[in-house]
């Protein structure tokens, strides 16, 4: 019986995996399946950058415009001369290409026609790359590594395509507190330091008040859905186990019976959420950065949840040539006996920094995101 096979690197094959495998990192990415929106006003945590995916280029500049932070000119005060300059501050991202690839074996370990193939390596490698991603942010929006054993990158990784990690900033950084234990870094963080409601009651009271004006702190903006403003939260899931294991009146019951505030909301935002605790959305995920060198005595074992607002973040993505953001490519090698399957992508990642003082002596700040730093009561991998 005849049978119709599409063959190697045919151009329908090219064309049709690489738009398949795009859609599907795209739905089982974390970030992408929740916090990710195109352009300035898509109010989402991470923003997505488009400008190189038909234009030559590697890298990116993109921009905030600061509020104004003068006086009103009063009565008949003469006005002239006394405007106010508007203020740009930039920020840059570069992309680089990364690839991934599957042996499929020779003949007789497939036993399986080369569509099937084909659907086997589209799921792994779908896998794979959702990963990368998540991976990527988290990392860069943490300004660190870690010491999570399922990431792929190495300890020490330091970041890709010329986007190094920036470690959280002063303004942008709070600890887990107890009784007798207020830590100022992480190295003053105890075992008691764990994380609870507290914490982000902190959390929200800072980002509403801080920043803005003079002050030469940018103001942590809201994410916004269906009209309303909210905060994000994605706590590590040590983080939400010390949480849920909290038996102090006002914490975990609290989340339980403010869970029902999210019900009836189609927004991304709340996929898989624990539920939303003052305007804050409140997620979990393992790949949540982890250390365990924190304390006077670095041995205390901890986690940085993600504090998030508008901007916090941006990826940008070029095309391989193919108008796509992923490239499908098969060999065969061997004499023919062996098919592998490789795909590539170019994209980067950074956590959105703007020298926002004006001259005012300020390092450059974190723009979207507070770093909630806590022990977490399982002290190990």
């Amino acid at each position: 019986m005849a049978r119709t096979i599409v063959g190697l690197n045919d151009s329908k094959s090219v064309k049709r995996w690489s738009g398949n495998l795009a859609y599907d990192v795209s739905q089982q990415s974390y970030f992408s399946s929740r916090f990710m929106g195109t352009g300035p006003q898509s109010g989402m945590p991470i923003q997505i950058l488009t400008d190189l995916e038909s234009d030559a280029g590697e890298m990116i500049d993109y921009d905030l415009v600061a509020e104004l932070r003068t006086a009103p000119i009063e009565g008949e005060d003469i006005q002239e001369g006394k405007e106010e300059g508007l203020r740009f501050y930039s920020d840059q991202v570069y992309i680089d290409q990364a690839r991934q690839g599957v042996n499929t074996g020779g003949r007789m370990t497939r036993k399986r026609t080369l569509h099937n193939l084909r659907e086997v390596a589209k799921k792994k490698l779908s896998d794979y790359w959702a990963q990368v991603f998540d991976q990527q942010i988290f990392m860069y929006l943490s300004g660190g590594r870690g010491v999570n054993p399922n990431y792929y990158f190495p300890l020490g990784y330091a970041g890709r395509a010329n986007n190094a990690f920036t470690a959280p900033d002063a303004n942008h950084q709070l600890y887990g507190i107890a009784t007798g234990s207020t830590p100022t870094s992480d190295a003053s963080i105890t075992t008691q330091n764990v994380f609870a409601l507290e914490l982000i009651d902190r959390a929200k009271s800072q980002a509403d008040a801080q920043g803005g004006g003079g002050t030469g702190i940018p103001v942590l903006q809201p994410c916004k859905f269906n009209g309303e403003e909210t905060f994000v939260c994605v706590m590590n899931t040590y983080q939400e186990n010390d949480l849920r294991t909290n038996t102090q009146t006002g914490q975990w019951l609290d989340i339980n019976k403010a869970a029902t505030q999210s019900t009836g909301y189609s927004s991304n935002l709340f996929k898989g959420s624990l539920g939303m605790y003052r305007g804050v959305i409140l997620h979990s995920h393992r790949n949540v950065i982890r250390y365990n060198n924190w304390g006077a005595a670095g041995n205390v074992w901890g986690a940085r949840a993600l504090f998030l607002g508008n901007q916090a973040a941006v990826i940008a993505f070029g095309s391989p040539g193919t108008n796509m953001r992923f490239d499908w490519y098969e060999e065969a090698r061997d004499n023919g006996d062996k098919v592998v399957i490789s795909t590539s992508t170019i994209f980067g990642v950074k956590k959105c920094t703007f020298d926002y003082s004006g001259g005012l002596g300020s390092s450059p700040q974190d723009f979207g995101v507070f770093a909630l730093d806590t022990a977490t009561s399982r002290q190990q991998a």
